[in-house]
This record gives structure tokens, C-alpha cells and sequence, in this order.
């Protein structure tokens, strides 16, 4: 049987006063609602980065040239 530890850490945000009594006001699990909307975020950040990388290696591999050239050849044709 295999055991996984899940390791955590502690991670402080500072918020308004008045934010921080809505929040009491309002009895929602506002740890898992944050650590879902981090999960979330990360995702979204990490998928633009790929995208960029994608995205300038692209760049590199388009060919340069006049594509009105090629259509007037090919209806020559």
C-alpha cells in the first residue's frame, strides 16, 4: 500500500477590514474557495506562457513570401 503525504504550505494575503466582515458575514469555506480559484489561476497563467512559447517558435517557422504570387499561378493553371 502506498501512503502519499501531501506537503502544504502557508501563504498570507493582507485584506480590507470591511472585506474581511463580509466575509464573516458570509459562511463559506473561503480557504478552498481561494486555493480553487489559485489552482485555477495558475492553469490560465501557465496555458498563456505555452501559448507564447508556441506562439514565437511559430514566428520562426513562417514562410515569408507573397501569397497573392501563388493564387495568380494557380489560376493560371
Amino acid at each position: 500500500m502506498t501512503v502519499k503525504t501531501s506537503m502544504s504550505t502557508t501563504f498570507t494575503v493582507r485584506i480590507p477590514k470591511k472585506l474581511k466582515q463580509k466575509m464573516e458575514d458570509n459562511p463559506v469555506e473561503w480557504s478552498q474557495e481561494v486555493r480553487g480559484f489559485l489552482e485555477e489561476r495558475v492553469k490560465q497563467v501557465e496555458l498563456m506562457k505555452t501559448l507564447k512559447e508556441v506562439e514565437a517558435r511559430a514566428v520562426k517557422r513562417k514562410v515569408k513570401g507573397d501569397s497573392t504570387i501563388l493564387i495568380r499561378e494557380d489560376r493560371d493553371r
